[in-house]
């Protein structure tokens, strides 16, 4: 059993098994509310499936893309809730979770999945087919774009269908994670994808103090 923790677009938390599929989930798109609606989240999920900590095998982090100041809470949340709980922590790339979704749905064939990079960009990522075990083939890493790149009929992936998503569900996340353990798959590495700097840089030297 697993708890999955995604801040890359909106907020989501759930408890998921690999048997019992999703037991309880938390979403809220909106996207300045990370700090203050995760923990909540967390604590109304493991009430609702009737867990404790040391029910989990693990903790899943979405590991974007996504804007820095979102993606951190999650994945910071993920972290600390996995150290407190004594169980490992689980990347997974969000793009793959959007991804997984929509094959599941019945989506076949190359897809690409689009969210919201902020500064009027996007985040990418393409996806051959869904393999026999369900999960999505991602031909390469997520990237970061302006939307008249994806546009261009020059694009590699122009005639792909696209997916243009604004949340990302954290019970599909636990899902990948569980069937990519399942069948022996690697895991993402342990690194957020923010895929550009932060807005904040640190000082080469002290502050000057004009009087």
């Amino acid at each position: 059993m697993l708890l999955a923790i995604d801040t890359s677009a909106g907020t989501s938390v759930a408890v998921v098994d690999l048997a019992r599929g999703v037991i309880a989930e938390r979403g809220e798109a909106d996207t300045m509310r990370h700090a203050e609606i995760v923990g909540p989240f967390i604590v109304e999920c493991l009430r609702e499936a009737n867990v404790v900590p040391a029910d989990l095998s693990g903790v899943v982090g979405g590991m974007g893309p996504g804007p820095f100041t979102g993606l951190r809470v999650g994945i910071a949340s993920a972290r600390v809730f996995a150290l407190g709980a004594g169980t490992p922590l689980v990347p997974v790339i969000s793009h793959d979770a959007i991804a997984y979704g929509h094959y599941r749905r019945g989506h076949t064939g190359p897809l690409v999945v689009v969210t919201d990079a902020r500064r009027r960009e996007i985040y990418w990522s393409a996806y051959s087919e869904a393999d026999a075990a369900g999960l999505p083939v991602r031909v390469g890493p997520p990237g970061l774009a302006k939307p008249a790149d994806l546009d261009a009929p020059t694009w590699l992936h122009a005639r792909w269908p696209r997916l243009d998503a604004a949340t990302v569900s954290a019970g599909e996340l636990g899902l990948v994670a569980e069937l990519t353990h399942a069948h022996q798959r690697p895991f993402a590495a342990n690194e957020p994808l923010y895929l550009r700097s932060p807005d904040v840089t640190i000082s080469n030297g002290p502050k000057r103090v004009s009087r």
